[in-house]
């Protein structure tokens, strides 16, 4: 089987157009081509061009050889890739010892999980939070009646951050195994949508998030996997041999249980801010990284549909419409959007109480009125604060804390125009854009939850992105503030065998690790990291 790429197309093209492309493509007629599937669609809407469909096809055709000897050096002509998974081990027989553990069921816990079941190593997965639809019932409750369970929210519990989001399934990672592949096909297995598969932006929002998280748990749990909820690891045993080498030995649970461990994965998330406090206290080699502060910035998703798509704005192949922009400063600051949700909403996503953060949710439909998405400065730890690791973490207590109080202290946001965020004035009233956020909001002045280097660069970068996107600076689109949790403040180095610089059997993944950033990007992640816990307890090699 072949595989043609890069086959564009009007948007509005007949069926029969793609065939015709491929033969004209391959220099084939008609009765040549045996069959063709359709590998990944993507559409070109950039601006002052017509919309483009741009396909990636699977074709079979009578002569294989001929065509392949015909393109030997186009890449866009090539063999199909095998994307089908292997796994690396399998757990013997009766094995005995430790089971693996893995803390955290987010998207890189989930597939860690998965991965270290089928292969037969029965792992033990713990959560801080509860079930995923339990942990719904509470998030909701902040999210209505402004009750807060610290342990149970957007940021803590089955699914992880990423089952409130826009359940977003790509990322930039190029990974020559296709181990997105193997993510994408779980997700078909646990009830997502097939499209998923061929789809270049794929998504799936959070309703459906929850059921398929729910599906993979009994997947784990029939292979001999256990979960433990509401098990938080409060400490780690770490053993010393005469040489200074360091092992995890152990577990240390908030239940006042032990937990005896030799392979322990730690895919804890973005906002574990008090277990990366308790591994930096143990002695674990930690670093701090950057990450980014800004706010939630809310237009009309029509206004994005007519910028980005013209006159076929709501044509349902291309859906509600994304984008993806950023500004480098004159302060020397970078000014980008983050996590666009198109057709979604503003939500609540602390999990600590006295402070107040952002983040955006969507669900599969995406037919809510507004657009949001993270409008974020990037922070540089050497530059905003040198020499110590978790000093991250206490920048974006001190601005989700301020945010808390600009709000009202009763975890509604603050929230401001952005016409007045330009002049430098509070807001008093809305104008055309209905914040969406919940529990709701207080108008406020942006600039007092926000580093001035932040306000600085925003203020910048808002007519530039407005002169690209028509009406992105509007003055009555509405900011939310504050987005703090656009990742990691910390990274847990890792060294080739995937596990702790300075502490054996520790093996750190995932976006709260500091390696990954969004649900396929952490759950391909958790894979690479099952495999190298398979591969230290079998004693073979890490897969390249």
């Amino acid at each position: 089987m072949l595989r043609v790429t890069e086959l564009a197309l009007p948007l509005h093209h007949p069926d029969e157009a793609l065939p015709a492309a491929i033969c004209k493509r391959l220099r084939i007629s008609p009765r040549e081509l045996v069959r063709h599937v359709v590998a990944r669609r993507a559409h070109d809407a950039r601006d002052n061009r017509a919309i483009m469909l741009v396909y990636s096809v699977d074709v079979n055709v009578k002569d294989e050889a001929a065509v392949l000897a015909r393109f030997k050096k186009d890449r866009n002509v090539q063999r199909t890739p095998d994307t089908r998974y292997h796994f690396v081990a399998q757990a013997p027989a009766g094995r005995s010892g430790p089971r693996p553990v893995v803390i955290g069921a987010g998207p890189c816990g989930l597939f860690a999980g998965l991965i270290l079941a089928q292969m037969g190593f029965r792992p033990i997965i713990l959560d801080r939070g509860k079930v995923v639809r339990e942990r719904t019932k509470d998030t909701w409750g902040l999210w209505r009646r402004s009750v807060l369970d610290p342990e149970s929210n957007v940021q803590f519990g089955e699914g992880g951050a990423g089952t409130f989001s826009d359940g977003k399934l790509y990322s930039r990672i190029k990974d020559p195994r296709h181990l997105d592949r193997k993510v994408l096909t779980e997700f078909v297995k646990a009830g997502a949508p097939p499209e998923i598969l061929t789809e270049a932006h794929p998504h799936i929002g959070t309703f459906r998030l929850v059921t398929m998280v729910e599906q993979l748990r009994e997947t784990i749990e029939g292979l001999g996997g256990e979960y433990r909820f509401q098990h938080r690891v409060d400490g780690i045993d770490v053993a010393t041999d005469a040489q200074g080498n360091r092992s995890v030995r152990g577990l240390h649970l908030h239940t006042g249980d032990y937990l005896e461990a030799d392979h322990v994965v730690l895919a804890v998330g973005h906002s574990a801010r008090d277990t990366f406090a308790m591994l930096h206290a143990a002695g674990v080699h930690v670093e701090a990284k950057p990450f980014a502060i800004g706010v939630r910035i809310e237009h009309p998703q029509s206004w994005i549909d007519r910028a980005r798509f013209g006159a076929d704005a709501g044509n349902p192949i291309l859906g509600a419409a994304e984008y993806h922009i950023s500004h480098h400063c004159s302060n020397g600051r970078t000014v980008y959007s983050f996590c666009m949700c198109p057709g979604g909403t503003v939500v609540a996503a602390t999990s600590e109480e006295g402070r107040v953060a952002t983040n955006g949710m969507s669900q599969y439909s995406r037919n809510e009125r507004n657009a949001n998405s993270g409008f974020v400065v990037a922070i540089d730890p050497a530059r905003d604060y040198p020499g110590d690791p978790l000093a991250g973490i206490a920048f974006q207590r001190h601005w989700e804390s301020r945010a808390f109080i600009a709000g009202g202290s009763t975890y509604k946001a603050p929230a401001q125009r952005l016409g007045d965020f330009l002049a430098g004035r509070p807001s008093k009233a809305l104008g055309q854009v209905t914040p969406s956020y919940r529990p709701g909001v207080e108008m406020a002045d942006l600039a007092e939850c926000l580093p001035e280097f932040a306000v600085t660069a925003m203020r910048e970068a808002l007519p530039v992105f407005g002169r690209q996107i028509s009406g992105y600076d509007h003055p009555d689109v509405v900011l939310t503030g504050v987005e703090t949790r656009t990742s990691s403040p910390v990274r847990f180095t890792r060294g080739a065998d995937f596990q702790s610089l300075n502490t054996a059997g520790l093996f750190p993944a995932g976006e709260g690790a500091g390696y990954a950033g969004g649900i396929l990007s952490a759950a391909v992640d958790g894979i690479k990291v099952a495999e190298a816990v398979a591969a230290s307890v079998m004693g073979v090699a890490v897969p390249g």
